[in-house]
Order: structure tokens, then C-alpha cells, then sequence
């Protein structure tokens, strides 16, 4: 049972507390409840855009990193579809300035259009390196916009379109920040050497005075459900011709979204798991093959994919896959089989928690999927699945009308 304590400022900010004595460090985590989901579909990519604006200084910070430095700490952050996550580490001693850095840029940024445009080129330079000069860089980008027709998880978080960050005025990017970076849109995570009562004391005096936001709530377009089999091809310079086969799934608040977790493990988790002994091994019709599911917060994607040996054709590929897909459908996993990936499953879920860094980014993106108290069920969820279960999730997901295949051709 992990123990953490809450509480909630005046302004709506949600503050999580976890000691963690064994270390003489502190990890703050800021996580903000928006993610490439919530953007405009004119404009995407202005979560991830933002990601690089909160280092570009404010109007009492110039520069975010020196003071950090100078304090023995580090820091990054991350954006998904879901959220953006902004997280620290300093010597517990020097925790003030962790509160002071976050505070401030929470408050305002230094808008200009010379800095603007300094992050622009940088994200604009992002994009090219990922989507364009990658091989398979823009995988992503193609079965999102193959998968999903309606839900704004059909775009990647790096944006649809490198026009979109170009075109951004300064004026769109200040209205992104005060809609969305509010003390009522973001969790306030603190992991390791802590006091509770200094900790609450230095939320409210640096955090406390930040205004509400009017954080309106963005209306989802919800994603019909798929009823007929969707494929594309496309050619690219790169080494292997891949397959990848997605299929829509539940979202992660749901028991299924676990059982998919384990048939992805059963599957192609390690060199004895079915898709690797059977089609890379024995067929030789792969070089590699996974299985994995996409993890979004809200309804997401189970994932086939694999880079084909020469000589082999599509067609021959994704028949072997779909026989052993429907494996998983008719027969009930072995007693033996079923306990391996749990196990495995179960070692990963406590490795992620070691760690009094770990602990602070777990916590926040639990509370941002719903609550951080989720944490302490899913051992429970993964524990109780059965052999049955998995194979009527299988029945219900591995479905032709339920797919949607991209054919990344080698030139």
C-alpha cells in the first residue's frame, strides 16, 4: 500500500505528498491537465510548443536553469496526448527554490515574440528530425490518422502539420497558457525527504497567490466505433518493410484496458512469448515483432507491429499474425503462461516505483487519469484477470472491422 497524503490550495491547486526518508533529494512534479488532445485542431502541437516556452523564462526568471543549477538540481519534462509534466529534483535543503521557479512561471511567462519565435524554429527543427528525417518517424503520425476519425488522438503530440507552430501568433499562445496552465488544471506532486507542514507552508506562500483560471472544459468529440477494416500503404526510404496492425481498445480507467495489458505480455513479452517463437524463430517471417498497447487515457490502441525478413511478402505477414491473434480467441491461455506475464508484470509495476523520482511521476499521472489513489489497485486488477477473460477480450478486439493496418513499404 503506497501512503501519500492530499490537499487542495484556495485556487483549485491538488497537492500530493509522499515521503520518502532514504533519500536527502526531492522531486517536485507539476502536471498539467493538458495534453495534444485538448489543442485546436488548426493548431496543433502547441502542448508540446509549450513544453519549451516554460523554460524560456519569465519576467522576474530570465533563465530557469542557472538558479536550479546553482540550488544542485535537475529537471525535464514531457507531453503526451493526455497531459504535460513538468519535474525537478533538488537537495532537500533547497526545496524553496523548486517552489519559487514553479511558482513564478506558473504565474506568467516573459511573452515576446523573440522568444516565441526561438522556440518556434526549435519545435519546427523537432519535427523534421522525428516525423521526416527518421526512418519510421512518421509511423505514429499515419495510424493515428488511419485509427481515428473523430477523437483528437488522430494527431501525435508533436503536431499534424509543421504550418501550425509557424502560423501561431503570440496572441494564440498566450490564450493556450492562461485556458490551460492554472493552479485548477495542475497537481503538485512532492516525493522524498519531506515535511508536510514546511511543504503545505512553502504551497501556499508561492502557489497560493495565483489567481483561477477560467479552465473551461474541452468537449471531446467522442470516436464512432469502427465497423469496417481500414488499411494503407505507403512507400519510404528505410531498410525493412513493417506491418502494423492497430486495433481500438478501451480506456485506461477500464478493467479491459488491464486485460489488453496482459494479452500484449502473452504475446511478445521476451523471446519465449507466442509472436516471437512462432513467427520470428520458427517462420522467420520477422526479423522483430511486439505487441503493445498505446496507453492513452482515453480509448486507445492495441498494437501489432513488426519489420518483415527480405523476400517476404504483406500479405503473407499479416495472414501469420491473424492466425495467432486467433490463437489467443479460441483457446484459454495456459495456467503456466498466464502466471509468467503476471509475474513479470507485477516485478515491472514495482520497479517503476523504486525511486523517489519514479514515485512523483507515477502519482501525477494517476492523478491526471483520475485519481493518484489508483495506484494502490492495480496489482489487485492485473491479480484477479483470468484465462477467460483474456480470450473474450481477445474475441472482442481482434476483429477484422476492428482494424486498421498501415503497410510501411521499403523502396
Amino acid at each position: 500500500m503506497i501512503e501519500f497524503s492530499r490537499h487542495r490550495l484556495e485556487n483549485g491547486l491538488d497537492i500530493i505528498l509522499y515521503p520518502d526518508y532514504s533519500t536527502p533529494m526531492v522531486a517536485m512534479d507539476i502536471c498539467y491537465h493538458v495534453g495534444a488532445k485538448h489543442e485546436n485542431p488548426h493548431r496543433t502541437g502547441f502542448a508540446h510548443l509549450f513544453e519549451h516556452l516554460m523554460f524560456g523564462g519569465t519576467k522576474n526568471i530570465p533563465d530557469y536553469d542557472i538558479p536550479l543549477q546553482l540550488a544542485g538540481g535537475e529537471n525535464n519534462a514531457y507531453t503526451t496526448n493526455d497531459l504535460t509534466n513538468y519535474y525537478l529534483t533538488v537537495p532537500k535543503d533547497n526545496l524553496e527554490t523548486a517552489f519559487w521557479l514553479e511558482s513564478d512561471r506558473m504565474l506568467e511567462l516573459d511573452f515576446s515574440e523573440k522568444s516565441l519565435n526561438v522556440q518556434k524554429n526549435v519545435v519546427i527543427e523537432e519535427f523534421k528530425q522525428r516525423n521526416l528525417n527518421q526512418p519510421y518517424g512518421d509511423v505514429w503520425a499515419l495510424l493515428r490518422e488511419l485509427a481515428y476519425t473523430k477523437h483528437p488522438y488522430r494527431w501525435t503530440t508533436i503536431g499534424k502539420e509543421i504550418s501550425h507552430i509557424a502560423d501561431a501568433s503570440l496572441q494564440e499562445v498566450k490564450d493556450f497558457f492562461y485556458r490551460f496552465y492554472a493552479p485548477n488544471n495542475a497537481a503538485l506532486v512532492l516525493s522524498g525527504n519531506i515535511d508536510k507542514d514546511r511543504c503545505l507552508q512553502l504551497a501556499d506562500k508561492w502557489f497560493g497567490s495565483i489567481p483561477k483560471r477560467d479552465v473551461r472544459q474541452t468537449d471531446l468529440p467522442v470516436e464512432p466505433e469502427q465497423t469496417e477494416f481500414r488499411e494503407l500503404t505507403v512507400t519510404r526510404k528505410v531498410p525493412d518493410t513493417a506491418l502494423y496492425l492497430a486495433f481500438r481498445m478501451s480506456d485506461r480507467r477500464s478493467r479491459e484496458y488491464y486485460v489488453c495489458d496482459l494479452i500484449s505480455d502473452v504475446l511478445s513479452s521476451g523471446n519465449s512469448s507466442r509472436l516471437y517463437r512462432k513467427l520470428v524463430q520458427e517462420e522467420q517471417l520477422f526479423t522483430e515483432l511486439d505487441a503493445y498497447i498505446s496507453g492513452d487515457h482515453d480509448p486507445g490502441l492495441f498494437v501489432v507491429s513488426g519489420k518483415l525478413n527480405k523476400g517476404v511478402s504483406i500479405d503473407v505477414a499479416q495472414k501469420a499474425v491473424w492466425i495467432e491473434l486467433n490463437k489467443t480467441k479460441q483457446d484459454p491461455v495456459d495456467s503456466r503462461e498466464l502466471e509468467k506475464v503476471k509475474n513479470k508484470l507485477e516485478a515491472n509495476h514495482v520497479y517503476a516505483q523504486m525511486g523517489y523520482l519514479n514515485m512523483a511521476q507515477e502519482l501525477a499521472t494517476y492523478e491526471n487519469i483520475d485519481r493518484a489513489e489508483m495506484m494502490n489497485d492495480q496489482l489487485d486488477w492485473y491479480r484477479s484477470i483470468t484465462a477467460e477473460e483474456i480470450r473474450e477480450t481477445a474475441q472482442k478486439i481482434f476483429r477484422k472491422e476492428n482494424c486498421s493496418q498501415l503497410n510501411y513499404m521499403a523502396q
